[in-house]
Formats: structure tokens, C-alpha cells, sequence
């Protein structure tokens, strides 16, 4: 094993500087030697034979891992001189480490939750698990790995971690060869024999962590998941199972799956396919509904759909219309119809389509603005938002949006305006408030954000692209300002939003 890792480092280090030496750590360090290091991977040759192949793989693995192990500890020092810059300014000492997180998240292109668990890893393992720190550095572990070994600890004390952490010695080999569940195994034992209380207060806490959550799969999919108490989990999925064993034996055709999902949807919502009284938000060009075209079309929540199967959610026959005015300054138009549908998942029942036409710059598929006098954002300008932003503004971050508010904050003389406005998380929203962040909306095409951080860094955002935009070049302040001019030009693009409701 050893030659094996000596071999692996002179065929490394030939042509990729190792992270630790002097040309890449300690005060020196520059974006340019990133940037080098950058360029010395980029001339990386791949071998040709195959036992060699391998070598430069395994090779290359221990040194992300070693990357890994240097992002932590530059991860941890930030933070101190975050702290410490923050404590020469005044800061409450409670408020010392805000925005942290979502900075070292944003300079890894990650979202700011993902940003605040690499923070809370690296400081366990620079601060608490100097022997698993040891382990990434030389490659016994990667990234993945030591991050199951600090969530099992994570409710120990600072004293029975850094003990768990002597007894594994992940640097010794001792992990060599197993999978993750070994891994989780070993730390969870030792954890418990550190300290049984924690362990077991740490299983009851559990309990108030239950949630529900939703996430896109593919073909217009969705994963639904819960997570319960083992009891209740249980409990759930053998009443689902007795209902489709039911089923199936008095002859229904469906899958036992199919049965169960099916069961699921209807004893949650109370009719069997599921819609009953939800707006579903759907977004799809004029051209898609009524002539048959191909542009996808957006579900609010979920992403891009077929647009045949958009076609099929709202399709049916008009059952009346009643135009309303656009609330605000012209360019923004509003009809709303309804269609009287019946869907074969509703088995006959009707519920109806409300229609409504925002209407887009044709070359760069912006919405239409409109303005308000009002601090609080209106119902149809909040909704106006959510569809143009569709998730979180703040880059490398597509949670769900919580909160629509001002980019140039309201009491600085930032208007209620859908220019001045921005959906996002309820993370994102208290992190810009923090000071030394910074965001504003820059002129040209489709909605475009620059958050600058207390570092002097600067991120851009742009809003998705709206169904039949995908490819928009983008267009000059002058141009938009021109079109708001004359909302009635004819060359305006026309989105459709439809939400299907039931019947009141």
C-alpha cells in the first residue's frame, strides 16, 4: 500500500502542484496561484496503458480530496476574520458569523444551505477531528466520507468527538475497502459508547425534525417524501399496502404501486386525481395552447414540461371570459378566462382554468412591468414575480420562494416595483440584510441581479427564461424603455399563465 501511495504521488506531483506545499497555502496564497494550478491540471496527459489509467485515477482522487481538506481550513479562517472584521465594526456578538455561510457557498457555487453545512463540516474538522482532517488530506477519506463521520458525531461533545475521532484514526487505513454504511456503523458505535444520553436525547430530538418535502423527477414526475417517526412511517405504509393487497385480489388491474400512489393522493386531497382547490401554476406561450406548437411550457415548482402535456392539463372548451385591466402602468395586460374542463384523472368532475396573458418583450422575453405606491408587494404583483423568478433569485439557490421583496430596500427609496422586486427564500432574504451585501438590478434584457458580498465579490443572477425565450439575445435598456412606451405594439409576446383550480 505504500508503494502504491508513493507512486501515486510522483506520477501527481509531475504535473499537478500538491495542495500543503509552499506554492499553494499560508498568507502568500492568490487567486493567480488557483488560477496556475488551474492550468497545470488543464495539461495533465492521460496515459495510455491501463494499469496506468488507474494509477492517474486513484491519483487524482486523493488530490481532490486533498483540495478538499485545503477549502476546510480556508473555509475556517474566513470565518474567523469575518468575525474579527465584524468585531471591529461593532457587530453584537451575537450576530458575529451572519452571512458566512452564504458567502462560502456563493464562492463555491453552491446554494446557501449547502454553503452553511460545508462551514459547519469544515470546523469540525479543522477545530474537533484532527485525525479524519488527516484522513482527506492524504486521501484515505474523500469529502463524502468525512462528512458521515462528522454528522454521526455531531452530538457529542467537543471531548468525545476528538475521542471517537482517535478511536476510528481514519488517517491509519482503517476505513480502507469499506462502504458508507460500515463507515456510519463504526462511528454511530463509537458514539455511543462515548456518550449513550446524547445518543439516545439526539433519536427523541429527531421527532421534531419530521417535515414533507417536494422535488422534480423526470417525466413530469415528482418525488414526494416524508419523513416520520418510525412508528407513524411504518403505520402509513402498511396501511398503504393493505389497501393495494385489498384492491388487487378484488381484481383491479393497476400495479401494487400504482395502487398505493393512487390511495396516497386521494386520501390527502379527498378526490381521486388529486386536484382540489390548488392553483397550479403553469406557464406556456399563446402558441403552445391554441395552435399545437412545440415550446414547453413552465410548472411553478417543478420546471419544464411537454408541451403536450400542458395541452392536456387545461384542455376543454371555453366557458367564458371577462377581461380584466392590468393593475398599474401599461404594458402588463391581464385576461383572465375560464375553462370548464374535465379531466379523465377527475373521472368527470369539472373544475375550472383561470387564463391569464402577461405579456413579454419580444427580444429579450422580459415581463412587462408595473408599478405600485405601496411598501408591501400587491397579490398581482407578488404573483407577477413568482412567475417571472419562478424559484430563489440569489445565484446557485432554486429553493422555493418565500418572501417577494425589494432589491433596493424600501426605507434607501426602492420602489414597489416589478424592476425593484425579487422572489426569494427565507434564508436569502435575511442574509442580503446583513451588512456589507449589497444588491441591485442592472439594465438590459430579462430581469438581471448583482449581489455583491462583504468581501467586495459580485455574483450576477439573470431570471429564467420564459417558455418561447430560451434563446433570446439580450436587448438595451432603450429598447424595453421604448416597448413600455407602447404597450400596444403588436410585437409583443404573449406568455400564458393558467392555474387550475377546482370549482368553488
Amino acid at each position: 500500500m505504500d508503494r502504491f501511495r508513493e507512486l501515486q504521488a510522483a506520477r501527481v506531483a509531475s504535473t499537478v502542484p500538491v495542495p500543503g506545499s509552499g506554492d499553494f497555502t499560508g498568507p502568500g496564497f492568490r487567486r493567480s496561484d488557483a488560477e496556475e494550478l488551474l492550468v497545470r491540471v488543464g495539461a495533465f496527459r492521460v496515459a495510455a496503458a491501463s494499469n496506468e489509467l488507474i494509477d492517474q485515477i486513484r491519483g487524482l482522487e486523493d488530490v481532490k480530496s486533498a483540495i478538499a481538506a485545503l477549502q476546510a481550513r480556508a473555509s475556517v479562517a474566513f470565518d474567523l476574520a469575518q468575525r474579527r472584521e465584524q468585531a471591529s465594526a461593532d457587530t453584537p456578538s451575537s450576530e458575529r458569523g451572519q452571512g458566512v455561510g452564504a458567502q462560502i457557498a456563493l464562492a463555491r457555487r453552491e446554494s446557501p444551505n449547502k454553503g452553511s453545512r460545508l462551514l459547519g463540516l469544515a470546523k469540525a474538522l479543522v477545530s474537533e477531528m484532527p485525525r479524519t482532517m488527516a484522513a482527506l488530506e492524504t486521501g484515505h477519506l474523500n469529502e463524502w466520507r468525512a462528512t458521515l463521520l462528522v454528522k454521526e458525531t455531531a452530538c457529542l461533545s467537543v471531548e468525545d468527538r476528538a475521542a471517537v475521532d482517535e478511536e476510528l484514526a481514519p488517517d491509519t487505513g482503517t476505513f480502507d475497502g469499506v462502504g458508507d454504511k460500515t463507515i456510519i456503523a463504526a462511528a454511530k458505535a463509537a458514539a455511543y459508547r462515548r456518550d449513550p444520553r446524547s445518543v439516545t436525547q439526539r433519536a427523541a430530538h429527531a421527532a421534531s425534525e419530521r417535515h414533507v418535502s417536494l422535488r422534480p423527477a423526470p417525466d413530469t414526475m415528482t418525488i414526494l417524501t416524508a419523513l416520520l417517526p418510525v412508528a407513524q412511517g411504518v403505520a402509513v405504509y402498511a396501511a398503504l399496502t393493505r389497501h393495494a393487497d385489498s384492491a388487487r385480489s378484488g381484481g383491479d388491474t393497476r400495479t401494487r404501486g400504482q395502487v398505493m400512489a393512487d390511495t396516497l393522493t386521494e386520501r390527502l386531497t379527498g378526490t381521486p386525481g388529486g386536484i382540489s382547490g390548488v392553483n397550479v401554476q403553469l406557464v406556456m406561450t399563446d402558441r403552445t395552447l391554441v395552435q399545437g406548437d412545440s415550446e414547453p411550457a413552465r410548472l411553478q415548482g417543478y420546471g419544464i414540461v411537454p408541451a403536450e402535456w400542458a395541452r392536456t392539463l387545461v384542455a376543454g372548451e371555453p366557458a367564458g371570459a371577462e377581461a380584466k385591466d392590468g393593475a398599474g402602468a401599461a404594458g402588463q395586460a391581464e385576461v383572465s378566462t375560464e375553462y370548464k374542463v374535465s379531466p379523465k384523472s377527475n373521472e368527470g368532475k369539472d373544475f375550472r382554468v383561470l387564463l391569464r396573458r402577461l405579456y413579454t418583450a419580444p427580444a429579450s422575453g422580459e415581463l412587462l412591468a408595473m408599478d405600485s405606491k405601496a411598501r408591501l408587494f400587491p397579490p398581482g404583483m407578488r404573483r407577477f414575480i413568482e412567475t417571472r423568478d419562478d424559484t430563489c433569485r440569489t445565484p446557485y439557490c432554486d429553493a422555493p420562494i418565500r418572501h417577494i421583496d425589494h432589491v433596493i430596500p424600501w426605507h434607501q427609496g426602492g420602489a414597489t416595483s416589478l424592476a425593484n422586486g425579487a422572489g426569494l427564500c427565507e434564508a436569502c432574504n435575511h442574509t442580503k440584510e446583513n451588512p456589507g451585501w449589497n444588491t441591485q438590478t442592472l439594465p438590459g434584457g430579462r430581469h438581471e441581479l448583482e449581489v455583491s458580498t462583504p468581501t467586495g465579490h459580485r455574483y450576477k443572477t439573470t431570471a429564467p427564461p420564459l417558455p418561447g425565450n430560451a434563446s433570446a439575445p439580450e436587448t438595451t435598456a432603450g429598447t424595453v424603455e421604448r416597448q413600455l412606451q407602447h404597450p400596444q405594439a403588436p410585437a409583443r409576446r404573449p406568455v400564458l399563465n393558467t392555474s387550475g383550480r377546482s370549482r368553488p
